[in-house]
């Protein structure tokens, strides 16, 4: 499901709690509350160290502390962003006064969802993997469900991440693959678009127009093989005519092995957040 990222949309009437208000959290919550899809006084949040939360508190229009049992006493979901360290004892903190009515969702990478649920006997849990492009309402968020996660839970989730972008329900087993390709890959495509903007340059255009050309080519590109369907080498192909520039510029990426490296930055980083939760702080 996809709306448009300036569109009202009827209030849930739900009481949030965001745990751990990193960058991502916070720019989910500011979604939230853009949208009118959470009001702020239904919204609160805790992050670890008290000179923190009051900074935040004064940037946001919801309360900011560090005190995460109080805050999601009487939560209707609980926002799990925490590091994957610190999990477990955040989640031992919070079990007390987590009641079976709770969502509780987590955006922790390479985190479980048995390894949460154990935590919350019966209670729903819903594992999510969003990107910080949710920051401009072109996010991918990838949903799976635990053992007690009912499909009203599930439709919940999609809901709250349909805000800032699609979403998709995955088996967990996926997750990890997630985390390499749609969660680490924005950081992919900036280092690409970056080298196309400095070729630009060394070609003599302005920094600030190669970079427009760079952004707003890559942006159509994928809104190409989204609305088209089509298989991205068929539509690179329509671009590559026989002994034109494009294929000489394809041949030099070939020749950089490209395709191998960007598989093997995916597979590494897909690694990388299985071995997250296994790394104690």
């Amino acid at each position: 499901m996809t709306t448009t990222y300036n569109e009202r949309m009827e209030p849930l009437n739900k009481k949030l709690t965001i745990v751990g208000l990193g960058k991502l959290g916070g720019l989910l919550a500011e979604a939230f509350i853009a949208r009118e899809l959470i009001l702020p006084k239904d919204i609160v949040a805790t992050v670890r160290h008290d000179e923190r939360a009051k900074m935040l508190d004064k940037k946001h229009p919801f309360p900011v502390h560090t005190d995460n049992r109080a805050a999601t006493s009487d939560a209707d979901i609980v926002l799990l962003a925490v590091k994957p360290q610190v999990m477990e004892g955040v989640c031992e903190t919070i079990s007390p006064s987590v009641s079976k009515n709770t969502l509780i969702i987590s955006i922790l990478a390479g985190v479980p969802s048995a390894a949460i649920e154990r935590f919350f006997p019966g209670v729903p849990v819903i594992r999510a993997m969003p990107n910080t492009p949710c920051a401009v309402g072109s996010g991918m968020t990838v949903l799976c469900r635990g053992t007690a996660a009912r499909d009203d839970d599930v439709a919940l989730a999609e809901r709250l991440f349909d805000t800032v972008g699609r979403t998709l329900v995955l088996d967990e087993r996926h997750m990890n693959a997630v985390t390499g390709l749609s969660a680490s890959g924005p950081a992919y495509i900036y280092v690409i678009l970056e080298s196309l903007a400095e070729a630009g340059v060394k070609l003599g255009l302005p920094r600030e127009t190669a970079t427009l050309l760079a952004a707003q080519t890559a942006k159509g590109a994928a809104e190409q093989v989204l609305v088209t369907g089509s298989h991205p080498a068929l539509l690179k192909d329509e671009v590559t005519t026989p002994a034109g520039c494009t294929i000489d510029g394809l041949l030099e990426l070939e020749e950089g092995k490209i395709r191998v490296t960007l598989i093997k930055a995916v597979v590494k980083a897909a690694e990388r957040a299985r071995d997250l939760f296994t790394e104690k702080s």
